[in-house]
Order: structure tokens, then C-alpha cells, then sequence
């Protein structure tokens, strides 16, 4: 028989062995409590005037997760007991504050930036993210080629035969839309920024790009921009980056994100969206056309304000050796003067009747009927080009494939290229910095003059330049190279930066 004494004591000191006595932590493999404090959701927000946005508090380390709210400045705004923060009418920085009712000690704020309220229409109004609305902004200015009223110019005189030529029976095709498709999206996404807040990266070329015809970097584009085609497309992949603070349009052609957050492209563009600046004469972009891809795509947000109001992009499957503008370059070696030449526009006649037609396919009608649409690219006949999303009804999309190309017109070419027009070269006169050595941490001066230029830029760490100066600062010891282009061609000139510790 077993010792009573012996056996009570054995028990104890498993119990204790086992942390079961009084006063002991959390169970062996059991998470530790979290610390008291209380944290807000979104931690930031950036808000036009009179702007709202609702914060959410999580209270930890007590069971009572009520909060008081409050706003740190005076005449910094509202907030209400829920967490709804208005912005106040004027511009500033502000700070939405969050009390623990159980523990006051315990509080967190969340940093806002209120700007004044673009007007309708602006640039710096677009919404940001992916496939965002532009809030009424037009890319370009109003007399631009995307977006002339051509529904009563004159029709060419070989439009018969280019419309033979791109195929009189085959209809028109939607190459956009919602959802997916061989499991890609369907279309040419974008993405609108805020380069206040999207910091600028390198974007190099690849070995089969085109260097001599691109602009260089830095641009403001995400790593997590969208490719088109998806991240594994081995495709165009497109990727089209409005700033929406400097109104600039980014795009590369054959992109692909690095490790490193920046990104290499074969082709690459920069467009001034308030200028009707082009590329120099037989220069390509990030189309073949030698044009943007932007401000050519059906977008959806233009469908639900009820119009889209510019020509659209399109392709065929043989373009000819030759461009008429807006494009500056060809992409084909047939000299059929029957072959579209690229910037070719064509239009939906003014008698063919939609008035059958679906919402969304309606209004790509109408805009084909007042602005047409521009050839941009080599493909298939009559695909027409758009940004994907889910909200497009591919059904009555589908149906603009009762227009075929019988039902369309050329509109009357001007000058058609068949050879780049030659004219002054752009020249730069000088290209310095001031000072040329500096200490780390220290700012330089970059000026230059130049004639026959049009668009300039600097690399590294500038990007697209403008007004003959730019400030930077070099961490280390760097060569700045200045580029600048005009109609008939392009020159650079260096200047090193030293830096000292």
C-alpha cells in the first residue's frame, strides 16, 4: 500500500510543475495577452476640403473597446461619436484623435491632409488607384486629335478600298471587358497616381527595347501597377500610369517589375496631358503608332457619366509603311497605298441606326459616329481597344459586332509619311550644375538652354524636366544626364556631381 503522505506530495508538486498553482501565467503554448493600446484604421488619409473619411479604433488589453473621438486642432474639422471625420473648408494638416474610455491614458491619432477641392474637370481631381475615374478630366487639351469632333469632316477619297483592305464584312470587336479571359483581364488597365506620394523609379530597358526612341526615368509608377495581360502575360504587357499632380502620362511597353521596386520596359513614353506636343517624327512610343494608349481606351466611368467623349484606339491585321498624325511611326513593310496607314481614322457613317443597340454598346457607337477611331497598332481587324472592368456588360458589348467595317468610313487623311520629314535637330547650348561638389546632404542646381527642343529630361532622380532648371540631391558622386527632344530628333550632355563626406 502506498504512503498517503508520499502520494499528496507527488500530487502538488505535479500541480505546480504544471503551473497550476495560484497566481500562475498563461497556460504553456497559450498566446501572451496583448499590451493595452489602441490603434487606428486607416492610420492616414489625404482628403480634399469638406472631404470625409471614416476611422475605425481597435482598443486592446481591457475588455471595454469603447472610445471617445476627438479632433487636435482647432478648426481642424469634425468627427462624429461613430468616427466619421469631416474635413474642415480650408487646406491644412490635421490629426483625428481616439481616447480609450476605459484606460484615458491610452490614445492614438491618425494624420490627415486636406487640399482644396480641384475644380470640375481638373487634372489633379481624378480619383486615385486602378482603373479610377478622371472626375470629368479630359486627357489633352480640347483641340487635341484624340478629341475633335470629325462627324461632318470630309470622308477620304480611297475609303472604299482601305475598308475593303481591313475587311468590309468582318464586325467590330470589343477587346475589353469584365472579368476574364483565358484567365486575363480583359483590356488595358491604368492606374492614376499622386506623385507627391508615389515616389519615382529607374526604369531601365530591356535587352530588346528600343533606348533610342524612349524617354529615361524615373517615373512615379507603383511596383504593384497593373500589367496588362496579368503579372504573367507574356503579351504587350502595357502598363499606363496617369499622375495626376504633374498631369503626366506614363507608359511602357513590355514591362516588367524587378525586385528592387523598379521596373524594365522595351519601349517607354511620356506625355504632357495638357500639351498636344508629339513624339519626334519616326519615333515609336509604347504603341506602335508612336501614339499614347490612354486617352484612346473606352473607359468605364465615361459610360456612366452617360458619353465618351474621344476617339478610340484600334487595330488591323496589316498596316501599311507609312503614318499620317497624331502617329510618327509605322510598324509594316507593305507599300499597298490601300494599307491603313498608321493614325488612319475612320468613323461609324452617320446613317447606320443604333438607336437599337445596348446602353454601353450605344455609346461606343455614338463615339464612333463624332470622333471615330485612330489605328494604333497591328492586330486583329476592328478590335477596339478599353480599359477591363467588372462593371462592363460583356452581353451588350457583344453586340457592336453587328457593325462591321461596310458600316465604317475613312475620315480625310492629311499628309501621309512615307519617309520621316527632316528639319532642325534639337541642340543644347549648355548643361551645368552649380555647385559641382557638395557635401552629402547638400542640394545642386541643374540650368540649361536649349533651341528646337520640345520636352526635356533628366536622369537619375528628376525624370521629366521643364523651365531650364532642376534642384536635386545626389547621395553620392553622380553623373546627371539631360536629354532633349524636339520634332527631328533628340541630344544629351552630361554633368557630374561630386560628393564629398
Amino acid at each position: 500500500m502506498r504512503n498517503p503522505i508520499w502520494m499528496l506530495a507527488a500530487i502538488l508538486g505535479t500541480l505546480l510543475a504544471c503551473g497550476g498553482g495560484k497566481g500562475s501565467a498563461t497556460p504553456a503554448g497559450a498566446p501572451p495577452a496583448p499590451s493595452p493600446g489602441v490603434s487606428l484604421s486607416p492610420p492616414s488619409a489625404n482628403l480634399w476640403t469638406s472631404g470625409t473619411q471614416t476611422f475605425t479604433a481597435t482598443v486592446t488589453g481591457t475588455a471595454n473597446p469603447a472610445v471617445t473621438w476627438s479632433v487636435v486642432e482647432t478648426g481642424g474639422g469634425t468627427v462624429s461619436a461613430a468616427g466619421l471625420y469631416t474635413a474642415p473648408a480650408g487646406a491644412g494638416s490635421f490629426h483625428v484623435k481616439a481616447t480609450s474610455v476605459a484606460d484615458p491614458t491610452l490614445s492614438a491619432q491618425a494624420a490627415i491632409t486636406v487640399s482644396v477641392q480641384p475644380p470640375a474637370g481638373a487634372c489633379n481631381g481624378a480619383a486615385l488607384g486602378v482603373g479610377a475615374g478622371l472626375q470629368g478630366f479630359t486627357p489633352f487639351p480640347a483641340d487635341n486629335a484624340w478629341n475633335q469632333d470629325i462627324s461632318a469632316a470630309p470622308v477620304d477619297p480611297n475609303s472604299a478600298a482601305i475598308i475593303a483592305f481591313i475587311g468590309a464584312g468582318t464586325g467590330l470587336h470589343p477587346d475589353f471587358g469584365a472579368g476574364l479571359y483565358n484567365g486575363s483581364p480583359i483590356g488595358i488597365p491604368y492606374i492614376v497616381v499622386s506623385s507627391a506620394a508615389q515616389p519615382k523609379v529607374a526604369v531601365a530597358f530591356g535587352p530588346n527595347g528600343y533606348p533610342t526612341e524612349g524617354d529615361p526615368g524615373p517615373m512615379p509608377i507603383p511596383a504593384t501597377a497593373p500589367v496588362e495581360g496579368g503579372s504573367s502575360s507574356n503579351g504587350d504587357r502595357h502598363v499606363l500610369v496617369m499622375d495626376r499632380d504633374t498631369c503626366l502620362l506614363y507608359e511602357l511597353y513590355r514591362a516588367f517589375p524587378q525586385a528592387n521596386g523598379t521596373w524594365q520596359a522595351d519601349g517607354t513614353a511620356v506625355w504632357d496631358l495638357k500639351s498636344n506636343t508629339l513624339r519626334p517624327y519616326g519615333w515609336t512610343s509604347a504603341d506602335a503608332a508612336g501614339l499614347p494608349i490612354f486617352p484612346g481606351l473606352a473607359r468605364y466611368d465615361e459610360v456612366a457619366a452617360g458619353a465618351i467623349t474621344h476617339a478610340l484606339r484600334f487595330t488591323v491585321p496589316t498596316s501599311r509603311k507609312a503614318y499620317v498624325l497624331p502617329a510618327t511611326h509605322w510598324a509594316s513593310s507593305n507599300t499597298n497605298p490601300n494599307a491603313p496607314p498608321m493614325g488612319l481614322r475612320v468613323r461609324l457613317k452617320a446613317g447606320v441606326d443604333i438607336s437599337g443597340y445596348p446602353t454601353q454598346a450605344r455609346l461606343v457607337l455614338a463615339a464612333l459616329k463624332r470622333y471615330g477611331m485612330i489605328l494604333a497598332d497591328n492586330g486583329s481587324a476592328w478590335y477596339i481597344s478599353g480599359a477591363p472592368d467588372d462593371r462592363w456588360d460583356n452581353d451588350q458589348l457583344s453586340r457592336l459586332s453587328g457593325i462591321k467595317g461596310s458600316d465604317l468610313e475613312v475620315v480625310q487623311m492629311g499628309t501621309v509619311y512615307t519617309s520621316d520629314p527632316t528639319g532642325p535637330a534639337p541642340t543644347l547650348n549648355g548643361f551645368g550644375a552649380a555647385p559641382t561638389s557638395i557635401k552629402a546632404g547638400s542640394t545642386v542646381q541643374l540650368t540649361w538652354t536649349s533651341a528646337n527642343a520640345t520636352r526635356w529630361f533628366i536622369s537619375p532622380e528628376v525624370g521629366w524636366a521643364t523651365g531650364g532648371s532642376a534642384t536635386v540631391k545626389p547621395a553620392t558622386t553622380t553623373t546627371y544626364t539631360l536629354t532633349a527632344q524636339g520634332p527631328y530628333g533628340s541630344v544629351s550632355r552630361t554633368v557630374q556631381v561630386v560628393v564629398t563626406p
